[in-house]
């Protein structure tokens, strides 16, 4: 193998993507249940005459089918970060599909972490070549916290070489 090949071979990979605690299957009993009660009560009081209480019903649970679609559409963001000894690879995929690519010399690239003392991790962003790129965004604490560790360590393995 030549050196290369070698120096291009990444030593860190990680795909960060934002957590959503319910999945498919869950949002698709979530909404049965609330249609089946939105049924039930809505039934009741159209056979009492009191009809707009149906269709209120009926909003209140599409409101919230919205915002499930919604937020599972967000979901669909994603970051793609890569380091070998020659490249910092950074790809910011938009929920939208639209991606924009960053790359870095890992020998001056700066990782800055903020942090909160109640809270831990606020914000992670690489800078290098008078760019800041923000990462991981979207992670709880804890991702963040193990990211922050395994991304430092990766990229001072890098500088090392």
């Amino acid at each position: 193998m030549s050196e290369g090949i070698a120096a291009d071979e990444p030593i860190f990979r990680a795909l960060l993507t934002p957590h959503r605690s319910l999945g498919r299957r869950g949002f698709v009993i979530l909404m049965a249940f609330l249609g089946s009660i939105w049924l039930g009560i809505g039934a009741f009081f159209l056979s009492i005459g009191a009809w707009p209480v149906f269709g209120f019903f009926g909003l209140d649970v599409l409101l919230i089918y919205v915002a499930f679609k919604l937020n599972y559409r967000a979901a669909r963001a994603r970051e793609e970060v890569s380091i070998s000894r020659i490249a910092l690879d950074i790809v910011k995929v938009a929920p939208s599909g639209r991606s924009e690519e960053h790359r870095f010399n890992p020998f001056w690239t700066k990782f800055r972490i903020a942090r909160h003392d109640e809270i831990g991790i606020t914000g992670m962003e690489v800078e290098g070549d008078g760019r800041r790129v923000p990462l991981g965004a979207f992670l709880n604490p804890d991702d963040r916290e193990s990211f922050a560790t395994a991304f430092g360590r990766a990229l001072a393995t890098a500088k090392a070489g």
